[in-house]
């Protein structure tokens, strides 16, 4: 037995510090794409929002295995949030001035949480595909909401006031928002390895393989994915404020639409949706790979790009993690 402990524990350590090492060397080549690629600031901005945005997704849709088509309706909710408490012209009546763009990202933030309290209260008593359809239909809802308001702009949307300037910071300039959105994405990549070593994380695993496995150990599986879901919706709150100044104008049909959930879904799952780093790897490939194809194959670009996706679906089940994972361990073993 005491020759066996070494090698149980040893493997842990040697898979956790692997993931630690592989979260820096990321973090370091986003920290130095602003430097090297100057020029490519929106791609830039737009590709590490996508990455908070999916890794967001990722604590519900991977840690928990609830997959949720309607996460564009949390994003917006961050947005609108934002945006209207920091319009003069749309402040609700208990409101006599704006309030700053990073006050109004909380205030959307909590919402979304208590939205996705709800949400999930009357959606967790579904399983598997009767889940993901009610995610889809709460989203519509919440669109329909949005569209018919006057409050939120309806159809025409909404435009991004001035802001104040934070310590003299311009907030629609390109090089803030990139750090922004880098801060964005160490933020959701720091809270999901908390998750990972923690009792939360452990939990959550338990009950994604088997929840009435999961229940016989003193687990809550309600509880504990409607603690991840409410982790979730406050993370693609703040990313939703953030895309709000990124884009500086919206409308519901662009960020509420479902396609803007299932793309958020499809970077986690591809790049691996039980993995710390997979949803950030899947956001940088497919955002290089989507910029190559559209600039080289001009209109049969989307044709190229939902082949790559279903090359990877059909030959890596498991995400891009999935496959440097498991030529790991063959590696390994070969050892």
């Amino acid at each position: 037995m005491t020759a066996v402990t070494p090698t149980t524990t040893s493997r842990p350590r040697a898979l956790t510090f692997g993931n630690v090492w592989l979260s820096v060397i990321l973090v370091a080549i986003l920290f130095i794409y602003p430097f090297v690629f100057g020029k490519t600031l929106n791609f830039g901005i737009s590709t590490l929002l996508f990455a908070g945005f999916a890794m967001s997704w990722n604590i519900l849709g991977g840690w928990a295995g609830q997959t949720s088509l309607g996460h564009a309706a949390l994003l917006g909710i961050g947005a609108y949030a934002m945006t209207l408490l920091a319009t003069p012209e749309r402040l609700p009546p208990f409101l006599s001035s704006p309030l700053a763009p990073w006050w109004g990202a909380l205030v959307g933030m909590v919402i979304a949480v208590a939205v996705a309290a709800v949400w999930g209260w009357l959606t967790f008593r579904l399983q598997g595909s009767y889940f993901a359809l009610s995610t889809i239909a709460v989203a519509l809802v919440i669109r329909l909401i949005a569209i018919n308001s006057n409050w939120t702009g309806g159809a025409e949307g909404l435009f991004m006031p001035d802001l104040p300037r934070p310590f003299g910071l311009d907030l629609f300039d390109r090089n803030v928002e990139y750090w922004l959105a880098f801060a964005f994405v160490v933020l959701t990549l720091v809270i999901t390895h908390f998750i990972r070593r923690s009792r939360m994380g452990y939990a959550l695993q338990a009950v994604r393989e088997d929840e009435d496995g999961a229940r016989a150990l003193g687990i809550d599986p309600a509880r504990m994915k409607l603690l991840a879901f409410m982790l979730s919706a406050a993370l693609m709150a703040l990313g939703g404020s953030l895309y709000a100044l990124y884009l500086q104008a919206f409308e519901p049909h662009t960020i509420l639409e479902l396609p803007l959930s299932i793309q958020i879904a499809l970077l986690a799952i591809i790049g691996g949706r039980t993995t710390i780093q997979g949803p950030l790897i899947g956001a940088l490939v497919l955002s290089i790979f989507g910029e190559v194809f559209r600039n080289v194959f001009s209109s049969a670009n989307l044709l190229i790009y939902g082949v790559l996706i279903l090359l990877v679906t059909l030959f890596a089940p498991n995400g891009i993690m999935g496959l440097f994972q498991r030529a790991g361990s063959k590696l390994g073993t070969a050892r």
